[in-house]
């Protein structure tokens, strides 16, 4: 993949978000939990990042993890497909299929509260770690039944943890998918030049609840609001001022879904209902149809 370090140079497309708004507001949750690696699953290690770094010796079974994962699915959940209700606000679920095979019933609760099924990769991992196209290809096939199975819907978007691989995005294409997220580079959808019909709609590590998680990122709940709050102030006036724009806010079930912490959740989601039509809450699938449609190329 050739470096692109120029995007769109300045010049800003002409682009109205469907309400008449310049700024898209994407909401993600991500539910991983059971697609996490663990010895118990037969993966070869465990995953070590959670509320602690893990202490048990590699090549052994980790349950306090797989408990910590398991807190976002029986409880996490809950919480937080009730806020969106309560808030109406669409969300995508970055879906990784053995979390879905082993819990269909919560993807399917996903879909049937409106909110849109993406795929996640089979396992929480980066797709960078596949050493040939064939063994990607299958298990984004077999991602994409197991969402499908679950909710009735098959998945048009992408987004895997870390990086994808050299052959991520042509095998995207050829399955079908009408948008990847695996881009961190702009503050707008853009095509991908080398494959026509594929939208890349960019995320963000930032505004990502994740960082609860990272040294020197959020601690209470209070900063990532406060994060959030700030990447809107500074989104809305470039919008007023002509420069169309996307803002991605990511989440997660073992997370947000915590008591401590579903405050930044649930604050979020009261200060973008706030702003009415001054941005367009959507789902991805949502902003890439809109942009394959308007973007030129």
């Amino acid at each position: 993949m050739t470096r692109d370090m120029i995007g769109y140079g300045g010049q800003w497309p002409d682009l109205r978000w469907p309400n008449g708004a310049r700024l898209a507001v994407s909401v993600v949750v991500n539910f991983e939990e059971g697609a996490e690696q663990q010895v118990g699953d037969g993966d070869a290690q465990c995953e070590r990042m959670g509320e602690v770094i893990s202490v048990v010796p590699a090549g052994r079974r980790d349950i306090g993890q797989e408990q910590i994962f398991a807190y976002g699915t029986r409880a996490g959940l809950w919480r937080m497909l009730d806020s969106l209700r309560r808030h109406k606000v669409p969300a995508t679920f970055l879906m990784c299929g053995r979390a879905v095979a082993r819990a269909p019933a919560l993807a399917r609760a996903v879909t049937e509260a409106g909110h849109e099924a993406a795929a996640h990769g089979w396992l929480w991992r980066p797709h960078a770690d596949y050493t040939s196209a064939a063994e990607e290809a299958a298990d984004l096939s077999r991602t994409a039944r197991a969402i499908e199975d679950a909710t009735g819907t098959r998945p048009i978007g992408f987004f895997c943890r870390g990086s994808e691989s050299p052959w991520t995005r042509e095998l995207l294409r050829d399955q079908g998918y009408l948008y990847i997220s695996n881009a961190f580079d702009d503050d707008l959808p853009y095509r991908d030049s080398n494959r026509p019909g594929l939208m890349v709609i960019p995320y963000a590590l930032d505004t990502n609840d994740m960082k609860f998680f990272h040294p020197n990122g959020f601690v209470r709940s209070v900063e990532m609001l406060d994060y959030i709050s700030d990447a809107l102030e500074v989104l809305l006036r470039e919008g007023e001022e002509g420069k169309p724009r996307l803002l991605n806010i990511g989440f997660h079930l073992r997370i947000c879904g915590r008591p401590g912490r579903f405050p930044a959740f649930e604050g979020t989601l009261a200060r973008l209902a706030a702003l009415g039509d001054r941005v367009w809450l959507a789902r991805r699938a949502e902003i890439a149809a809109h942009c394959a449609l308007t973007l030129p190329g």
